[in-house]
């Protein structure tokens, strides 16, 4: 069991969580403390500390989550009726290989449990450790990161928070079927890296393209298995982080809006924080993303996989020599498009899936524009 990894909370959070008023996250959260590790039956999230900050190329190998677990355990839960579980910290091992081990296993625990992993970590690369939680599930992953910088590297290069996509991609058991990033910022990433994107057919959506429209990231998110935050995707005016300054980036409502969104996706199973900075001001707002997730997941609506497309609209747009399907929910007015895969022409060997799409892609198919989602998944072949 990888559980076995996790050390308990600093008896100071159980105190402070205590102190906290009686309808306060603080007192609705179970935690692992030095006496307990809470019994998980009936929790749906649980948070996963990592204290490994070495893949930010510096010699900090301890992080501490203290003021983003009080600013937490202070906030009060809206109505919800899922059990939450702070399960302490990992401690980082003796390399950073050890500590991805640890959170993979961790991770796949959790999931197999049918529990959402939420990791807060140092350094980005942790990610790459959560990714391989998926290894024993046996199952392609669709990776969002929320994040300025592809974090592309040299095949050779060691693994660190600015390359470890690259491992994700290039290492095995090749589980990563899609990657999207959403908030990069052009300045920040080569040309190479841009066409790398375009090549393998994954997603990118500028800074100023989401920040213009929020709602294109909600069918992104739709299709994710793991999203992650990288915290300097957010602007230092609004995420307080005084260490290294960001003069541009998510303001604080449009973060909370994409964190949200990763929330809602009945897709989603694990989520991550990283590449903080242990502030005081960086915490207030990691909390609150903390927040939005959790209230996100409280409000999914179960529609994904369909089990009957009874409520759903069918739409059928005629495009050329074929047909675009396209349905419309009728409880929460999301879309999706039909997807045929296999061999098109031979309906024993065809197969078809419903891929996450917005309202925007079926107003360009009535003019005649091809979905560029659905273009990039048929290049990829999907199922």
């Amino acid at each position: 069991m990888g559980l076995e990894f996790l050390q308990p909370l600093d008896t100071t959070l159980a105190d402070f969580a205590i102190s906290t008023p009686a309808q306060a996250l603080g007192r609705k959260i179970v935690l692992h403390t030095q006496n307990v590790f809470p019994e998980l039956e009936g929790v749906k999230i649980a948070l996963v500390g990592v204290l490994d900050n070495r893949g930010q190329g510096d010699n900090k190998t301890h992080v501490h989550l203290n003021y983003i677990r009080k600013e937490l355990y202070g906030l009060f839960p809206g109505n919800w009726e899922m059990g939450i579980a702070d399960l302490g910290d990992i401690h980082p091992g003796e390399t950073m290989q050890d500590t991805y081990y640890a959170v993979k296993s961790i991770v796949a625990d959790l999931i197999k449990a049918g529990i959402i992993p939420v990791v807060i970590g140092g350094s980005q690369d942790v990610a790459y450790g959560v990714y391989r939680g998926y290894d024993k599930l046996e199952q392609m992953v669709n990776y969002v990161s929320v994040c300025s910088r592809f974090n592309f590297g040299k095949e050779d290069d060691v693994m660190s928070a600015s390359s470890y996509v690259t491992k994700m991609i290039v290492e095995e058991p090749h589980n990563l079927f899609n990657y999207a990033n959403l908030g990069y910022q052009t300045y920040f990433n080569s040309q190479e890296e841009i066409d790398l994107i375009e090549k393998l057919y994954f997603d990118a959506l500028r800074l100023g393209e989401v920040s213009k429209d929020l709602t294109i990231a909600e069918p992104v998110f739709r299709d994710a298995d793991f999203v992650s935050f990288d915290m300097g995707a957010v602007k230092s005016g609004d995420s307080g982080n005084i260490v290294k300054f960001m003069p541009n980036g998510f303001d604080g409502k449009e973060i909370c809006t994409l964190a949200r969104y990763a929330g809602i996706s009945d897709k989603v199973s694990a989520f991550g924080i990283f590449n903080h900075y242990d502030t005081k001001q960086e915490s207030v707002l990691i909390a609150q993303l903390l927040w939005y997730f959790i209230e996100g997941v409280h409000y999914r609506s179960n529609e994904f996989p369909f089990g009957s497309r009874e409520n759903f609209i069918k739409y059928i747009v005629p495009f050329e020599d074929e047909e675009l399907i396209f349905y419309k929910s009728d409880k929460t007015e999301r879309w999706w498009i039909e997807l045929i895969t296999g061999n098109r022409a031979d309906n024993k060997q065809k197969n078809t899936a419903l891929l996450p799409c917005s309202y925007k892609d079926y107003l360009a198919a009535c003019n005649n524009e091809y979905p560029e989602r659905l273009w990039k998944a048929q290049r990829k072949n999907i199922i």
